[in-house]
């Protein structure tokens, strides 16, 4: 059975997708992780950038070939992983994410003060990051499910449309109602739309 992967967003913490992961033990091995520097996890000095956190991932990894299901800033660091590694990834679940593309220019509201406030102590590499990944996402080759609510601000329907248009062979899931918590907060319908994408 092929390991499932469970990466967080900004908040860091591996608690995000439990209850998902929960859910889908029965598929296979699963790992959730937490961020280095976030959330309740310690700092990791190699880590600086979104493009740090890929290899990091990559060494958490068992063996072989794992699916990734995503949040948000994880959704970044689980494409840059598939672009570099693209034998290590089976399946990716991109969850509330912009993937990498330009946003702000689809509508997507301004987290960043808030996120400062809520979370003072968070990397500042993070706040100031900036990846772009558009021109590459054509190049990926993994089967990818990408799935919003359209009730999410930070990932509003027009950038999940562009991610998935951007992604060859993509397929996308629209909650009704769900904004960017959508992971951690509906669970059922979250891993009901995982299994079917990675039984598929």
């Amino acid at each position: 059975m092929t390991p499932i992967a469970f990466l967080p967003g900004a908040g860091g913490r591996s608690s995000f997708w439990a209850p998902v992961a929960a859910r889908l033990e029965d598929l296979g091995p699963t790992l959730v992780l937490g961020w280095p520097g976030f959330g309740d996890a310690p700092p990791d000095p190699g880590v600086r950038s979104l493009a740090d956190l890929a290899p990091w991932t990559l060494g958490r990894l068992p063996p072989g070939a794992s699916d990734l299901v995503a949040q948000s800033m994880g959704g970044v660091v689980a494409l840059l992983l598939a672009l570099a590694h693209p034998a290590r990834v089976r399946r990716l679940v991109l969850c509330a994410t912009s993937g990498g593309v330009r946003a702000p220019a689809l509508g997507q509201a301004d987290w960043r003060p808030e996120y400062r406030a809520e979370l003072p102590d968070a990397p500042e590499w993070f706040v100031a990051d900036r990846t772009d990944l558009t021109a590459r996402l054509p190049l990926l080759g993994a089967p990818t499910l990408v799935l919003h609510g359209d009730a999410d601000p930070i990932c509003p329907d027009p950038v999940a449309r562009l991610l998935a248009g951007l992604i060859p062979g993509a397929r996308r899931a629209c909650l009704p109602g769900a904004d960017h918590m959508l992971g951690r907060d509906r669970p059922d319908e979250v891993a009901a739309l995982i299994r079917a994408h990675l039984t598929g």
